[in-house]
């Protein structure tokens, strides 16, 4: 018989808020097994934990099997318990390939594990696994080998039907899902050939066996206008229906704010308040209003108090932490929370009483942040404004609108005078800018693409963007100071294995990134000054922005590097972002005189949400850039043998990843298509060097090609080159450019570019 462990739960104070019944916690038990000279079975544990009634027994069995999904406790043969072992388990999220092998994306964080093809027989995109590092494969890179699958990533996959002697199959829209889900006869529904259809994984694959499947609907013909965004969403397990749940807790919520709700709050409804968004933004979270005080400003910034409507464990609270973020599709939004809150009760619309989390900031005359203060605030938003108007008010001087806006006008000056500080100042801590272009979808009749417009970042965008990155810093300061658990927004910069491909890159331009083994954010933006002007400053900016690393969420503050901020997280919009509520929540908690080790919230919590959290914004980028391709692939149909002209946008193995000028538009060059030449890829010099010719084609080269094929089924748009005789790429007379890359034989390397070219997401772009 085992004896109870003596000594006490530390989280049974948190425990015991958070649940009726509570029980022990996930770190006690953790600690409790890691104790044990080995596996514990369940009889075992119970008797460690010196428990008795069947409902807790129950609610100890509920939670160790949420923390075997969850990765932190592993089920042996005889189900006995094991923790994880990090230094021979990893457990993590599978990203699957389209030529079959894998990678585990280890939970706490390092270097990913390459997962052959046939560990990924068992496997989809999107699994959660535990796997045992097992070695390097012939590449170098560590190998793992599954230990267990923790959690299917996929319940329903999107695809086309397409059926053979009376066996259908399902080929997944998503190309990351590389098996096919069979469907047996009984299972096929009245589907035709060539329909995009909903599939039910009734089996998931197994080492032996591929999936199989159901159709469980059928969306309709690949080509129907809108098509593009139901498969993004059901490609990428995008929830877009509300739950009943919601939807009843939504109803009963009033469609104006209560007088009880206002009590105990900061009234600023006599504080012209001003909301400053784009034309077409429906939801307003965020508020802001500048005066002059002695030696500089008085900013506030106001921000939706959602977390005052949705709170912890709600129906509301689970379906907006399953989301994570809204997702904005061209003319279309799927939103985190549904309209009554998102465009109604929590939105800072003008004229309207409304709650509010206000942060508020003295600023100096220098750019910097003095007596920041958070508060609880009822509201009335003055007007709302666009970035167009305000840009023309203060940055151009515009009459019409300033009378127009008379009431109001003085304190966006005041305002544009506080961005000109704060501006000088992130300049000053090194804070990186660089020059990218967005674009805009405009459509015509039948949701028809009529052209695509790059979108103008003026002053006003600056000027809310300085104000909220403010907001952000005081937030992570005040949690960092209590030491609240919560997520923040982490940049860690260039990482050390794309560093020196970085330097032998810049190095044969002649250009030095200092810092050395560790640049700062000063370094990367001293390069930036330093090539302005450059006719290859785009290529050089698109290689420094690449070398970066995504940002992510997480409770282990380690700074934003892109902002050069030591402390930073997301507190501005709770209204589509999950992290921003739950700082939301943490600073009311703080605000409330509550202790840190009483918050809903453990470090362990926010670990996996902040894990969560992360996914869903990858997801959601994913998923509109996947529709975005869809809807500029099908404008280009028509374009079949058009020639025009654009830049090489990124450069691989298999050839030329090209932008054509004014109608961003993305495709192909294939390196077979390059002619009379054996093309070697240089990954260091970012470029295509022809052996016997020396022609080289390099990031950022002009260059004309000719629409050659569109594959809708695909997103891929394949371009030739206009000309043959014209198009060599670059080559200067009497100079032998230098090849960094892998010097393999070039019948290997013809053997291995046979291969059809994948796409270019790890090429995309890092968000802050």
């Amino acid at each position: 018989m085992p004896r109870k462990v003596k000594s006490p739960d530390p989280h049974a104070e948190r425990e015991s808020i958070k649940y009726v019944r509570p029980i022990a916690s996930r770190e006690y038990i953790l600690e409790v097994v890691a104790r044990q000279k080995g596996p514990v079975e369940f009889d075992e544990l119970v008797g460690l934990l010196d428990l008795s009634d069947p409902v807790d027994i129950e609610s100890l069995s509920r939670r160790l099997n949420a923390m075997r999904r969850d990765g932190q406790l592993l089920q042996n043969r005889r189900s006995a318990y094991l923790p994880v072992d990090q230094n021979d388990l990893i457990r993590g999220r599978v990203m699957g390939h389209p030529d079959g092998f894998g990678f585990l994306i280890p939970d706490e964080g390092g270097g990913d594990l390459f997962l052959s093809p046939r560990e990924m027989r068992a496997l989809l995109h999107g699994d959660r696994a535990v796997v045992r590092l097992v070695g390097l494969d012939r590449r170098g890179r560590k190998e793992g080998a599954v230990v267990e699958v923790l959690e299917r990533g996929n319940t329903r996959v999107v695809g086309r039907f397409f059926q053979e002697r009376g066996i259908g199959r399902v080929v997944a829209d998503n190309k990351r899902i590389h098996q096919d889900i069979l469907i047996p006869q009984e299972y096929q529904a009245e589907v035709v050939e060539g329909q995009i259809v909903i599939a039910e994984i009734i089996e998931q694959p197994a080492r032996r066996n591929g999936p199989i499947g159901r159709i469980v609907e059928v969306l309709g013909d690949h080509m129907a206008p809108g098509m593009e965004i139901d498969i993004a969403l059901y490609a990428h397990g995008l929830p877009n229906i509300w739950p009943n749940e919601v939807v009843a807790e939504a109803a009963a919520l009033d469609s104006e704010v209560s007088e009880a709700d206002k009590q105990d709050r900061t009234d600023l409804r006599d504080i012209p308040l001003v909301t400053i968004d784009g034309e077409d933004a429906r939801d307003f979270d965020d508020a802001v209003y500048c005066e002059p005080v002695a030696n500089g400003w008085r900013l506030l910034v106001a921000i939706a108090d959602v977390s005052a409507y949705v709170r912890p464990g709600s129906a509301l609270d689970q379906e907006a932490q399953l989301r994570g973020t809204s997702v904005y599709f061209p003319e279309r939004v799927i939103p985190m929370l549904p309209e009554v809150l998102s465009n109604g009760l929590c939105s800072l619309n003008p004229g309207v009483d409304r709650l509010s989390l206000v942060c508020e900031m003295h600023i100096s005359t220098a750019g910097r942040i003095t007596k920041p203060r958070f508060f609880d605030a009822v509201i009335r938003s003055a007007a709302r404004l666009t970035y167009t108007e305000v840009a023309l008010m203060v940055a151009d001087g515009n009459h019409t609108l300033r009378n127009k806006y008379a009431n109001i006008v003085s304190r966006l000056d005041d305002l544009y005078a506080l961005y000109k500080a704060m501006r000088k100042q992130r300049v000053k801590r090194g804070a990186i800018d660089f020059d990218t272009v967005e674009t805009r979808i405009l459509f015509g009749a039948d949701r028809k693409i009529e052209k695509i417009v790059p979108t103008e970042r003026n002053d006003a965008h600056k000027l809310i963007e300085e104000c909220m990155i403010a907001a952000n810093v005081c937030a992570a300061r005040m949690l960092d100071k209590y030491k609240i658990p919560a997520l923040y927004r982490v940049h860690e910069g260039v990482k050390s294995d794309k560093l020196e491909d970085l330097k032998a890159f810049l190095a044969e331009l002649g250009l030095g990134l200092g810092g050395g083994d560790t640049p700062t954010p000063a370094d990367y933006l001293k390069l930036i000054d330093q090539i302005e002007g450059r006719a290859d400053r785009h290529l050089i900016q698109t290689v420094l922005l690449r070398s970066l690393s995504q940002a992510v969420y997480t409770p282990d503050n380690n700074g934003h590097f892109g902002l050069a901020h030591e402390l930073y997280a997301h507190f501005t919009s709770p209204i589509r972002r999950y992290p921003d509520l739950l700082v939301h929540r943490a600073i009311r908690h703080v605000l409330h005189r509550r202790k840190a080790n009483t918050f809903h919230y453990s470090h362990n919590d926010m670990v996996s949400l902040g894990q969560h959290c992360s996914m869903t914004e990858r997801r959601a980028d994913e998923a509109t850039r996947d529709a975005v391709d869809w809807l500029k692939c099908e404008y280009m149909l028509d374009k079949v043998g058009e020639q025009f002209a654009g830049v090489v946008s990124s450069v691989t193995a298999f050839g030329l990843f090209v932008e054509l000028n004014e109608i961003y538009v993305e495709g192909l060059v294939h390196v077979t298509s390059l002619h009379n030449d054996y093309y070697r890829f240089d990954p260091a010099g970012h470029r295509l060097y022809g052996e016997r010719s020396g022609a080289v084609y390099r990031l950022g080269d002009p260059i004309d090609v000719l629409v050659a094929r569109v594959d809708l089924d695909e997103r891929k748009i394949d371009f030739a080159l206009a000309s043959a005789g014209k198009q060599m790429g670059t080559k200067k007379a009497g100079h032998k450019t230098k090849f960094l890359g892998n010097k393999k034989s070039a019948a290997k390397k013809r053997s291995a570019d046979k291969k059809s070219h994948t796409s270019k997401k790890r090429l995309r772009k890092k968000g802050r």
